[in-house]
Formats: structure tokens, sequence, C-alpha cells
């Protein structure tokens, strides 16, 4: 079955009148079946009450549900230093250093992935949580920040990623596995190997591989936002704002960004004469004087094995360089039963574009020795949007609509600049396109665009001039739903799913249900539980107090009498961001990363807005992840009815 594509126009006049006529609107623009369904009063699948929106110095969660820390930058999880302290590891950052931070939980935690074990079991009781790093928030980590050796070494070793190994006891809870082999830390200073058509490239300034295969680099990761999880068993994670830890660069070493253009080469206002963190004052890696070259090692997708704690991450260069925000998998199979695995991922910035990476056939997409490079051989493609469907455009260097573009003369060419690729071919600049997400129910991709107050020109994927509040849109791959979605695909169909905002506002411009309970503000990050239900992760930022509501976790029906109904489910308190929804694979525990608790303008280590989560006066806010689940019964898929 088709579904054509409704447009914002269409939705808001045909809401007005409906609700004109007394009419309530279920806001849909996918099927006849869901649209325009009126009711005495529309309900939700997701059986709790919304949460009131009130912004707090603690996290809330809905009735009927508990949320419990589970672990909070600082504590040990390195398996010998765990032993070395008896199991005592209270965290006390007055007495932090580099090589102890690297034996404890990064801060700053973003993206979640859950993998059970054993591997490729769906055991919903222990697994291993793979958490990003985002980035270091030094006035929040240090009581006077410095930027001084000391320091600059302590946020390298607090970024890019963790793994601990989690168990579900007798009563529900969560806890971390204590000693667990597998635990682990990735940082700026663990080794990265390079895959795909950019691993040879000199801007990468390699060492050569002594065992064949991936030219190394002593790079790490860094800037890691969303990622995704591979159908092997592996985690991917995004490499976003990069730019930020360089300086000594020339007043002109990159190019202004200009109205109604991507700023290609990863410009910060001229952040790359300063860096944020002070890193290249202690660290030639990040000094351009010296290294000119060094960005190009960062703003790639990072492959990591989580059960094999002594293999070596690789960047996956396939799949192109930008401000990585995701990097959502899903498979499908050829007429012939091959698969072909699909990564969907957005670019982290306004203006930016969307972008699909088809993997060339295998047999088995589930076995993590014969896809170990699958990601270096592939398509990869950008989407070019217009009122009737999306378009994905190849990037292939000397063929398509990129043959003409001469500057791109290799493959390499295109991975290192790939947001020039996308540009030259047309492709549809928006607003900021963060997480993409695949339902495991209808087979659609949902595209969170978090917001571009600053666009003075709207298009058809993004219709709102001066977006403060964002939007999420809804593709469908033909030829139909579920597993029938072809995700290899040239041409989409798409609607809007939602339009963040206050409704009550009439200029506003938001879509949501009539009937829904709560409104959101700048979609972020977003993921599906077994039943198709959209749970939205937002990034409010210090939009939280102009807005008067929390940052947290809002949830809704995408199909039915409820599409669109947004409720709360999940507040996180004052200052934070609450992201990288995880379910595990039964639905009945979500997993969420609570980021910088208690920050805002002319907050700090000694005057944050909250001390969450351990509220004590020697400790500064710090972020953390939560596990959420029944206060009973823990064998029910989260919102499910009794």
């Amino acid at each position: 079955m088709t579904h054509p594509a409704r447009h914002l126009s269409d939705l808001v006049t045909e809401r007005r009148s409906l609700l004109k006529a007394g009419g309530l609107l279920a806001v849909s623009a996918a099927s006849p079946v869901t649209f325009g369904a009126l009711l005495p009063r529309a309900k939700s699948s997701l059986a709790y009450a919304s949460l009131p929106q009130v912004i707090g110095l603690d996290h809330e969660v809905a009735h009927g549900y508990r949320a419990r820390v589970l672990i909070s930058w600082g504590d040990l999880i390195d398996p010998k230093a765990l032993r070395e302290s008896g199991g005592k590891s209270r965290f006390n950052p007055t007495k932090l250093d580099a090589e102890g931070q690297k034996r404890r939980f990064g801060t700053s935690n973003d993206f979640l992935a859950f993998l059970p074990l054993p591997r490729g079991s769906q055991n919903s009781s222990r697994g291993l949580l793979w958490s990003n790093h985002e980035y270091p928030a030094p006035v929040m980590m240090f009581a006077k920040s410095t930027q001084s050796a000391e320091q600059v070494a302590i946020t390298q070793a607090a970024v890019g990623g963790s793994v601990i190994e989690v168990e579900r006891g007798g009563n529900g809870d969560w806890s971390v596995v204590a000693g667990s082999a597998r635990a682990r830390r990735v940082h700026v200073g663990t080794r990265m190997g390079f895959g795909g058509p950019g691993a040879t490239s000199k801007k990468l300034q390699l060492t050569a591989d002594p065992g064949g295969g991936h030219p190394y680099a002593d790079c790490g990761t860094l800037g890691n936002c969303a990622g995704g999880k591979t159908p092997w068993g592996t985690i991917l994670s995004g490499e976003e704002n990069f730019q930020s830890y360089f300086g000594n660069g020339p007043e002109d070493y990159e190019p202004e960004t200009k109205e109604g253009e991507v700023n290609i080469n990863f410009d910060s206002k001229g952040g790359w004469v300063t860096g944020s963190y002070g890193w290249e004052k202690h660290d030639e890696r990040f000094d351009l004087s010296k290294n000119s070259d060094g960005p190009c090692r960062y703003g790639w997708v990072v492959e990591v094995d989580p059960y094999s704690p002594g293999s070596i991450p690789v960047k996956r260069t396939a799949l192109g360089r930008m401000k990585h925000e995701g990097a959502t998998t899903t498979v499908t199979r050829d007429a012939d039963g091959k698969a072909r695995v699909v990564v969907y991922t957005g670019d982290d910035q306004i203006d930016a574009c969307l972008y699909r990476f088809v993997s060339e056939p295998t047999e088995d997409p589930s076995d993590p020795v014969a896809n170990r490079d699958l990601l270096d051989r592939g398509v990869l493609s950008v989407a070019r949007f217009d009122r009737e469907g999306v378009t994905w455009v190849p990037l292939v260097a000397g063929e398509g609509e990129l043959a003409k573009h001469t500057q791109f003369a290799s493959q390499e060419d295109v991975a290192l600049r790939t947001r020039e690729a996308a540009r030259a071919v047309g492709a549809t600049p928006m607003d900021r396109p963060e997480d993409v997400e695949t339902n495991p129910v209808n087979g659609r991709v949902y595209v969170a665009l978090t917001n571009h107050s600053g666009r003075s020109k709207a298009n058809a994927a993004n219709p709102r001039e001066k977006n403060k509040h964002g939007h999420i849109l809804e593709l469908y791959p033909p030829p139909g739903y579920g597993e029938a979605a072809d995700h290899t695909a040239d041409r989409y169909q798409w609607t809007f799913l939602l339009l963040g905002g206050d409704p009550s506002q009439p200029d506003s411009g938001a879509v949501f249900h009539p009937d829904s309970e709560a409104w959101l503000s700048c979609p972020d990050n977003v993921a599906f539980d077994p039943l198709g239900r959209l749970w939205i992760a937002t990034d409010q930022g210090g939009n939280q107090a102009k807005n008067g509501i929390p940052d947290g976790i809002y949830t809704m029906d995408v199909d039915g009498a409820g599409r669109c109904l947004a409720k709360l489910f999940f507040a996180g308190p004052i200052g934070c961001e609450v992201c990288g929804p995880e379910f595990t694979p039964d639905g009945s525990t979500l997993f969420v990363s609570v980021q910088h608790p208690g920050d805002g303008t002319g907050m700090t280590y000694l005057e944050p807005a909250t001390r969450w989560p351990d509220f004590a006066s020697d400790l500064p806010p710090r972020p953390s992840i939560v596990a959420i689940g029944y206060e009973k019964d823990r064998g029910r898929v989260l919102g499910e009815e009794e």
C-alpha cells in the first residue's frame, strides 16, 4: 500500500476546518485508515497519565513507574581499580587525574546501546551497555577551570565512550556488574583503525598497519553524540562537534557560513583560532599551526565491538565526514534473498543534510566475522526533498550527478568533503538533522529536525522560517508496510509527523493531536518500543526557562486514533538534556542519559542549578544513566495497558 505525502498547508487547513466544525482531528499524513479520524476523544495506546510539565531539581517519572540512577560520571568501572579499592569507589572530583578518569565512567553521556548477553540472544535481564561521552564541561568538572595541562588531560580522558555490564535483579532494579572483564573506556588516547575510501588519505597522517587490514592512528574519538547498532552486534558512534577542540589556526582557516549555505568546513565563528577547551595549548594533535590536517581524523562514524574489549575501533569513512548525529541500521533483502545493510545518519548543523548508506550484499547480516568490514563497501547518498517525495542522490565520484564536479576525483575526496559533495548535487538543507530511526513495526523512517531559529527561507521539508521548536519527518520507503519496505529504493514518499511548539500560541505553527496532554520543543533523539510507539528525547537546553517546560522523554503513537497525541513520560532535572533512549529487547526497561544536569547561564561547579543526582554538598551535578521500569511488573512493554 502506498502512502501519499501530505504537507503542512494541508494539515493546518484541515485541522482548522475540523475544529471549527466541532470535530477533532487525529493529525496524520499517512494512510486513509488513520487520517482524519473523528472521535469523541482519541485514546493513546500509551497507558499512563502524562506528567505535569514542571521543571524541578530532581527527575520525575510517570505514576506506576520507577526511575533509578544506574551509573554517574566518575564511578569506577575498571575491574582492576575496583579490586584494588575493595569495591569502595565514592567519587572525589577534587582528587581526579587523567589516569583515574580513564578507569571511570566518562562525562556528558549521550547515546546508549543495550547488547544482550550472550551475544546474539534476546536476553533482557543481562547485557552490555555502551554509552557515548559527547564533550567535557570544565566549568562543571572543576571548582576552577584553568585549562591547565592536567585539566586538559582529564577532559580528554572523560570523552569517547564506556562499556559496562549490567544486570536486572529479582526486584526489577538494574545494577552494574562490578569487575566485569568486558568493562572498557574508549577516549582521545585510544588507538583507532580507519576503513573505507578515506583510510589511506595522507590527510589522516596514519602510521603503517603492521598486521594488514586497517591503517591505524592514535587519535581516539571525541564529540560522540548519537549512534546506532549493527545486526552483527557492534556499536556505531557518531563524531559530531569536533571543530571545538582545535585552535591556533589562522583567522581565515575556515570560511564563514553564509545564509542558505551549509558550512562545509566546520568553522565555529573563529573557534579554530582558539579552541573551546584549551587542548591546543598542551597537545600538538589539536594545534593547527603544527597539525593543520588534524581535524580530518574526526567527523566519522566509529565502529566498536563491545563484546571484545581488546578490539581496535574502526572509523568507517565510506559513511562520509560530517557532524554525525546517529547511525541507525536496518536490513533490506534483495529478490535473491541476500541482505543489504542500510545506515541512516544526520549531520547536526543548520542547513546540513540527511544521508543514507547502502552496503554491498551479504549472505548473513548477523555474522560479526563475515561483516567485519561490510561498512567499507557500498554507496553513500544524500536526500533531496520536494513536495511529492524524497530522492536519494548517490555521492559517487565520477558517476551520476557528481560526475560533472571535477573536484571529486576519487571517492576519497567524497569521503573527506562529504558536505561539499552534498551541496554540489543540490541536496536539501535541513533544520539540524539529528537522530534518524526506523520503526520496527511499520518500516517507516523518522527524522528529528531539532531547530533553526535563523532560517529565513523555508523549503518543502523545513516549512517554518525562524524554526525555534523543530519538527519530525516521516519517510515511507516503497513498496509496502513493515518488512516489505525497501530501504534501498531511490525514491520515498514523506510527510510531517509533528511540528514542535506550543499549540496554544496562534503564531507557533505547531501541529500535534488536539487531545495531546503535553507539547514539546526541539526533538533530538528518538526510539521505538517493540510495539512501534515513538519515544522522543528533547534538547531544549537554554529554552527550558523560556518555554517553561522540562527537557525529557515524550511519547506518542504513530498510527491509529492516537497518532501524534503527545504525553510526558520522564522529566529530567533543571538544566539537563535527556538523550539516548534505549529499550531492552522485551521493552520492559528504558535506559536514558541525563546530560549536563544543573547547567545553564552562569551555573558552575560551585553554584549549579541542582546537585542531581547525589544532592551532596561536596559533589557537583553528575551526568548519569537512569534505568526506568514498572514499579511492580517488569514483564510488559513500558506504557502497555493492563
